[in-house]
C-alpha cells in the first residue's frame, strides 16, 4: 500500500491530543481503534504505554507473524525515523492522562493522576522518570499538551539507543535461525507432564489414606511445577496458536490451580513492557508489605491498579521490617494472587474475553487448616524465585527514548543454576532472555541465552546474573536498605516535632 507524503511529527502529536491512540511500527503510523484496544488479548495498558513510541522490538518480540499481518491493517501512513530512530513522545498514560467516556457518550481526556519528577536528580529517582500521586488540581486541568509528550534528556544519546534496537533485531534473527522458537514437546514437555502427574498421583493417593498433611505437600509441589506451563502458554510460547494456549492455560492456572490466566495474561504483559517502573509495573507495587524503592513513601498512583498506593501507618509498620518478614510474607503469597484474580473477574465480569479463566476447584484444602496452610507454603519458592529477578535491580525510568533490550537488561537478573536442577526454577531462572524474548518455548531459554551474553557484551549492556543463595541475599539487602531510609525519615519526623514543641 502506497502512501502519500511522510506524517510529520507534529501531526502524530496532534493526533494522539485529539484522542488517536498511534504507534510507530517499523516506521509505520499504527492507529489503534477502540475496538481493539478494549478486546487486545494483552490488556489496553500494554498499547497505553507505547503510544506515540517506537514499538517496533516489543510488538515483534510479543507476536507472531500472522499478528504482525494482521496490525499493518492498521496502518495509516508512514513517518520518516532519520539516522537515529524515531525519537518516542512521553505517552499521555504516563503523565496521568486517560480517556474516559462522559454522560453524553462522547470521550474525553481525564487526569487521573498528577505528574512530578525528581528535582534532586537521585538513582533511584532520576530527571528523567515521571512518577504519579493522586490528583491535586481542582478543577482538573483541560487535557495533555504538546509539552507533557515531550520526552526528557537522557543520560545515553538516542543514537546509542537506535544502535542498540538495530542490534537487538540482528540478535532476533539469530534466535529465529537457531530454530530457538519450535518447541521442544517430547524433551522438554514430555518429562514436564510426567512429573506433573506423579506429583498429582502422589497428593491424591496420600488424601484418600487420610495422609493429609503429605497430599498437601504434594498438592504445593504440583502447583510449583504446573504454574511454569501455564506461564509459558499465558505468553503463547507452547503451540504459539492463541486459542490453543489460551484454553490450556485456562485448563492448568483455573482448573487446576485455582488462578485466572485472564487476570495472569493482563498483569504479566504489562510488567513486562514496563518492567520496575514504581508507578506502572504491578510486580513491584505491594505496599503495605513491601517497598524496594524510596519513591514510594510518596503515595505513588497506580496506573495499573487505579489507586493509591498510600504509605500509610500499615506500611510504616511493616516497611521497617519488611527484610526479616520476607520469608514469611513469601510463605503466604500465593493467596495474594488469589485476591488479584477475583478482583480482575469482577472488573471484567461483562468482558468475556477477559474473564474467561476465572473459575476456582480447590482441592478440599479447607478439610483442615493445616492442610490449606502447607500446600500454600510448599509453593513459596516460586514466589521467591520471581521477585529475585527483579526486587534487586533498577527501578529508574529513562524515558521512552530508552531501548527495549537496554530496559530489560538493565531491570532484570539471571539466576544462576546447574542444568540439572533447572527444573526446579522451571527454566525461567535465564529471565533476562525471557524478558527479551518472552514468546521464546523455556526450554530453548538456555541456549539462547549464550547469544544475548555475546550481544550484551559487544554492546557494553550489563548481564546481570548471581547464585539462588546470593540472590536472597541481595534482595533482603535492598530491603534492608529502604527500611533504614524509613526510620531515618522516621527519626527527622520525631526531630522536627520535638524542635517545634520546646518553641
Amino acid at each position: 500500500m502506497g502512501f502519500p507524503s511522510p506524517i510529520t511529527r507534529e501531526q502524530v502529536a496532534a493526533r494522539i491530543l485529539a484522542g488517536d491512540n498511534l504507534i510507530i511500527l517499523r516506521n509505520k503510523v499504527i492507529r489503534v481503534p477502540p475496538s481493539w484496544l478494549a478486546t487486545h488479548p494483552g490488556g489496553p495498558l500494554a498499547i497505553l504505554h507505547f503510544v506515540g513510541r517506537d514499538a517496533t522490538d516489543e510488538v515483534d518480540a510479543f507476536h507472531s507473524d500472522a499478528t504482525l499481518e494482521r496490525i499493518d491493517r492498521y496502518t495509516i501512513g508512514t513517518v520518516d525515523v532519520g539516522e537515529h530512530g524515531w525519537l518516542s513522545f512521553v505517552p499521555p498514560i504516563m503523565s496521568g492522562w486517560v480517556r474516559r467516556i462522559t454522560a453524553d457518550g462522547s470521550k474525553q481526556w481525564y487526569n487521573e493522576a498528577s505528574p512530578f519528577n525528581s528535582e534532586t536528580d537521585t538513582a533511584p529517582s532520576p530527571s528523567t522518570q515521571f512518577l504519579l500521586v493522586e490528583r491535586t488540581e481542582d478543577p482538573p486541568r483541560p487535557g495533555p499538551t504538546l509539552e507533557t509528550l515531550q520526552p526528557p534528556p537522557t543520560p545515553i544519546s538516542p543514537k546509542i539507543y537506535a544502535q542498540h534496537s538495530a542490534a537487538y533485531k540482528v540478535l532476533h534473527k539469530r534466535v529465529i535461525d537457531a530454530g530457538l522458537y519450535k518447541t521442544r514437546y517430547i524433551t522438554g514437555y514430555g518429562p514436564e507432564i510426567v512429573r506433573y502427574t506423579l506429583l498429582a498421583i502422589l497428593s491424591i493417593v496420600a488424601y484418600r489414606y487420610g495422609w493429609f498433611i503429605t497430599s498437601a505437600f504434594f498438592l504445593g509441589l504440583f502447583w510449583h511445577q504446573v504454574t511454569f506451563t501455564a506461564h509459558d502458554l499465558g505468553h503463547v510460547g507452547v503451540t504459539h496458536d492463541w486459542t490453543i494456549d489460551r484454553l490450556l492455560g485456562i485448563f492448568i492456572a483455573d482448573l487446576l490451580g485455582g488462578l485466572s490466566i485472564g487476570w495472569w495474561v493482563d498483569n504479566h504483559n504489562t510488567h513486562h513492557l514496563v518492567t520496575n517502573h514504581p508507578i506502572h509495573d504491578p510486580d513491584i507495587q505491594h505496599l503495605p508489605f513491601f517497598a524496594v524503592s524510596p519513591v514510594f513513601f510518596n503515595s505513588l498512583w497506580s496506573s495499573y491498579y487505579k489507586r493509591v498506593m498510600a504509605f500509610d501507618a500499615i506500611a510504616k509498620i511493616f516497611i521497617p521490617i519488611q527484610h526479616k518478614l520476607f520469608y514469611v510474607i513469601m510463605c503466604f503469597a500465593r493467596f495474594n494472587l488469589y485476591v488479584l484474580s477475583y478482583t480482575f473477574l469482577a472488573k471484567h465480569a461483562f468482558e468475556p474475553r477477559k474473564a474467561v479463566g476465572g473459575r476456582w476447584w480447590w482441592w478440599g484444602e479447607v478439610i483442615s487448616l493445616g492442610y490449606l496452610v502447607v500446600s500454600h507454603v510448599v509453593t513459596s519458592p516460586l514466589h521467591i524465585q520471581i521477585v529475585l529477578s527483579h526486587f534487586s535491580r533498577s527501578t529508574e525510568d529513562f524515558g521512552p527514548v530508552e531501548s527495549f533490550p537496554a530496559r530489560q537488561l538493565r531491570t532484570t537478573v539471571d539466576v544462576i543454576c546447574s542444568p540439572k536442577i533447572e527444573f526446579i526454577h522451571g527454566g525461567l531462572h535465564l529471565q533476562v532472555t525471557h524478558h527479551l524474548f518472552p514468546r521464546l518455548p523455556r526450554h530453548n531459554l538456555r541456549e539462547a541465552s549464550m547469544l544475548v551474553k555475546e550481544f550484551a557484551k559487544e554492546h557494553n549492556l550489563e548481564y546481570a546474573e548471581f547464585g539462588f543463595f546470593e540472590g536472597n541475599g541481595e534482595v533482603r539487602g535492598v530491603l534492608k536498605q529502604v527500611a533504614d531510609q524509613v526510620k531515618i525519615v522516621g527519626m527527622v519526623a520525631d526531630a522536627n516535632i520535638r524542635d517545634a514543641l520546646k518553641k
